[in-house]
């Protein structure tokens, strides 16, 4: 069976986004994919700033569920977890345009390459490799340009050869995607059992966060204390709350008590003060990071739900010079309400909710583990299919 090795500007070519003025961005309209944007081979809209709908943006610029996307500005190949080339699967149904600076695959010769097995190609960690060291630029600010992406060499199969290596890969990414879905129920139903709380505690008695939550700051590691290369213990950063996955470590070790646990809700004390329980690995709390677990673990789920408006309070009235910062003070001027003892089945109904996302959670990790095993043999035809 013979595979070609072709320049992926023979079947594809890549186009950067659409350079929209900073006047343009509002908080709602049609969402605007940033580099920001592109995470764990995902695109997260839920940070997404957005432009008026009417504003005529040309249609090349417009996204649709399954386009490729990939970072043409970012960091050095040092610094993986922000690396220039980074590429994502826009896997959303809602409209979006795609901003400068970003970059989207287009005019695939698909009698030659599909589309899922471009996908896989770009993913695996030695092409993203081969692009990030033709990047310029300084180290937090590398730059590629579309011809750099263009110019990287693919080894093409048969369609139906591609075909079959697609279809085993996405099988794994679908079970992944299903199990998102899953979270984002179970997140939404817990959120429903709380407002329905909610109003029988309008006139309970309010109890200050720090006597309801043992509340813990995260620990001051050194800058030289991190590495991006798996040895040691994860450290949860402000950036790995929303998408659940860590890629600094240190081998430092640090009192038990900065440890973070499958289930904590953590805060992000800087920027846009992301909150979440968390679900990836057990590691240590960096400093801006606070963990809080309630002090009746009863109690656990109706904390992140009472805490979901106060935090957004903040979030939109505390400013700084370039960034926002949440602190000790904001925290202590929390009050809850104290849930009633009738209320016991409910809360530890979410609290099994709570534990569900866990193990969807866990599952996605293994099946990820999984597939980027298989990746590059696949990819490779070590693995004949």
């Amino acid at each position: 069976m013979k595979w070609e090795k072709v320049e992926i500007g023979k079947i594809s070519k890549v186009i950067s986004g659409y350079p929209f003025k900073s006047q343009d961005f509002k908080p709602v309209g049609t969402p605007i994919v940033k580099i920001k944007n592109i995470k764990d081979e995902n695109i997260v809209l839920n940070e997404s700033d957005c432009v008026d709908s009417a504003i005529e943006v040309p249609i090349r610029f417009h996204l649709n569920k399954g386009d490729i996307l990939i970072s043409l500005t970012g960091s050095h190949i040092t610094l993986p977890s922000s690396v220039v080339g980074r590429v994502a699967k826009y896997r959303h149904d809602t409209n979006s345009y795609l901003n400068q600076r970003a970059g989207k695959f287009i005019n695939i010769d698909l009698e030659k390459c599909i589309k899922d097995y471009l996908f896989y190609f770009l993913i695996q960690k030695e092409t993203l490799t081969r692009i990030a060291l033709k990047a310029q630029g300084a180290a937090n600010q590398a730059n590629i340009s579309p011809g750099d992406v263009e110019g990287v060499e693919i080894n093409l199969p048969p369609l139906p050869t591609q075909r079959r290596i697609a279809s085993i890969l996405s099988a794994y990414d679908d079970l992944i995607e299903n199990n998102l879905k899953r979270i984002k129920l179970l997140e939404e139903k817990a959120f429903v059992s709380y407002k329905m709380l909610f109003d029988g505690l309008k006139v309970s008695e309010k109890i200050n966060l720090y006597d309801f939550t043992d509340v813990q700051m995260g620990y001051a590691f050194k800058a030289d204390a991190f590495n991006e290369n798996g040895e040691g213990t994860p450290i949860i950063r402000i950036r790995d709350i929303p998408n659940q996955i860590t890629k600094s470590y240190t081998t430092q070790e640090v009192e038990a008590n900065y440890f973070v646990e499958k289930g904590d809700l953590l805060i992000g004390m800087d920027g846009e003060f992301h909150m979440n329980e968390w679900q990836g690995q057990r590691g240590y709390l960096v400093q801006r990071v606070c963990r809080l677990r309630a002090k009746n673990p009863l109690y656990q789920s109706y904390l992140w739900q009472a805490l979901i408006e106060p935090i957004h309070y903040y979030e939109t009235t505390i400013t700084g010079a370039t960034v926002s910062h949440l602190g000790k003070k904001h925290l202590e001027e929390i009050s809850i309400s104290k849930p009633l003892k009738s209320m016991n089945s409910t809360l530890e109904g979410m609290n099994q909710m709570r534990k569900l996302k866990v193990n969807l959670a866990e599952q996605n990790a293994k099946l990820r583990e999984a597939r980027d095993i298989l990746l590059p043999r696949l990819m490779s035809g070590e693995i004949v299919v």
